[in-house]
């Protein structure tokens, strides 16, 4: 009998133990998380030397952001053509607790051909870290096989052209409710399967898509949208398009009950009715057969009232 209860003592004294260690463990801490990640247009796991490259992520600290940093690396055991390494850090984020990390720069034209490491690197206050990894593949433009670029993108409001390829003949293309919008733009060095959106979108409205993939259509209004299939070598695409016998297509009434979706129209009502204020005229392209996207933003004003 002693040594029974000699034993469920000692069984008591080692849980309490163990129990108060469990109690004195510091909790651990809390990492930084991320949505909503974007590493190249499309999140297509691609960067072009020499060319513009997008990041998005919506960071959310544990405690607050210490320290945000980029790395784009050589992979251990690959062969490049020259030795390669790029960094950047953005001070800006230093102190915020969430925040979307929005991000345009250019791939040095100096970067070899291959594919690479690829880390957004956030540092917490509280010490801990995330690491944003994946394999990154950097092209040279030359070798892709569509290279579809945007151009001839003009804008008329009544007839009269008051914008065309980076020109503003007026400071501020204002148009008012009644006017006749035209907006055209061209898509060239393209072939196969592809869309074409041209859009309107209020800036308040905090919505910049850069892919047909991210198009929310309850935000915008459609004033054009085109498809292609099968264009041969360097073809290219408008938004000027033939309708009942007669080329047009691409302008829209400020006022429309309607836009210009198709195959339905969507009514201009909700998030997307016309109001005073500024817009952007968004345009949106995607090489569905080679996944390759671009696109484009001009400022409008609208006076509605």
């Amino acid at each position: 009998m002693k040594i029974k209860n000699l034993i469920l003592s000692l069984a008591f004294i080692t849980a309490s133990i163990s129990a108060c260690k469990k109690e004195g463990t510091e909790p651990e801490a809390l990492k930084p998380t991320a949505e909503n990640v974007e590493i190249g247009t499309a999140n297509n796991k691609r960067a072009l030397r020499g060319r513009d490259f997008h990041f998005n992520a919506d960071i959310l600290a544990a405690s607050k952001i210490k320290d945000v940093k980029l790395v784009i690396s050589q992979k251990a055991g690959h062969n490049y053509a020259s030795s390669f390494k790029f960094e950047l850090s953005w001070p800006e984020y230093i102190g915020v607790k969430n925040t979307n990390v929005h991000k345009h720069f250019t791939i040095p034209a100096t970067a070899p051909e291959g594919t690479y490491d690829f880390a957004v690197i956030v540092q917490d206050d509280n010490g801990t870290q995330l690491e944003i990894k994946e394999d990154l593949i950097i092209l040279d433009p030359a070798n892709l096989p569509v290279d579809p670029k945007i151009g001839r993108d003009f804008v008329s409001r009544n007839g009269t052209l008051i914008y065309y390829t980076d020109v503003f003949e007026e400071k501020e293309l204002i148009f008012k409710k009644g006017d006749e919008m035209s907006l055209h733009a061209q898509v060239s060095e393209i072939k196969d399967d592809g869309i074409l959106y041209s859009v309107l979108i209020k800036r308040k409205a905090n919505y910049y898509p850069e892919s047909i993939d991210k198009l929310d259509l309850s935000k915008v209004i459609v004033v054009t949208k085109v498809e292609h299939k099968g264009l041969g070598n360097a073809g290219k695409v408008s938004t000027l398009k033939l309708v009942n016998g007669v080329y047009g297509g691409e302008t829209i009434t400020v006022g429309a009950a309607m836009d210009n979706n198709e195959p339905s129209a969507n009514t201009i009502t909700g998030e997307k009715a016309w109001e005073s204020g500024q817009y952007q005229w968004v345009i949106l392209y995607k090489n569905t057969t080679h996944n390759i996207s671009v696109f484009k933003s001009v400022p409008i004003t609208i006076n509605y009232n």
